[in-house]
């Protein structure tokens, strides 16, 4: 395709990436056979932890694990190995751009991730405000449509996430 007959966007993302990887960090991110590799083991276990974390608040929501302890204790205990490593993943995340732009950006399938990853920080969010709720997550308190819902979403936007990021290098 011409170059003039593409769209403004994807030209711009184009331009975006060629400049990214033209500069000094994208180069030395390139240039050092270790750096790639060690940001990606600290993004995998960084996100194991993240969705081990959702895990146990899913399965409290659910009902199947910790159901002596209130809804609130378990997040309190579980909800900061969500947010922390969430930073780290920001940084690996970043690194691994850095270093290939055009393989990441470009990538429809990356773009699908970071739509995952951005529905599953809301729900999380929502959750958080939500967790405060003594009847959610307590069979004594009625139904529990809701709580297995809100489970099942956050885990199926999880696993989603898992299955996008290792997607990103086929696609």
């Amino acid at each position: 395709m011409h170059p003039h007959l593409t769209l403004p966007i994807a030209r711009t993302l184009n331009d975006f990436c060629v400049w990214l990887d033209g500069t000094a960090l994208s180069q030395v991110i390139q240039s050092q056979a270790w750096i790639v590799p060690t940001v990606q083991s600290i993004h995998i276990l960084a996100f194991a932890l993240v969705v081990a974390s959702a895990l146990m608040i899913n399965l409290r929501l659910t009902g199947i694990f910790a159901r002596d302890q209130s809804l609130d204790r378990i997040s309190a205990r579980f909800l900061p190995f969500i947010w922390w490593p969430m930073l780290v993943l920001l940084a690996t995340g970043a690194i691994m751009i850095i270093g290939e732009p055009a393989r990441a950006l470009k990538n429809p399938v990356f773009q699908v991730k970071v739509l995952l990853v951005i529905a599953a920080v809301v729900a999380t969010c929502i959750f958080q405000r939500m967790r405060r709720n003594p009847a959610l997550g307590d069979p004594t308190h009625g139904p529990r449509a809701a709580p297995r819902v809100i489970a099942a979403i956050s885990m199926a936007l999880w696993v989603s996430i898992i299955f996008a990021g290792r997607w990103i290098a086929y696609a």
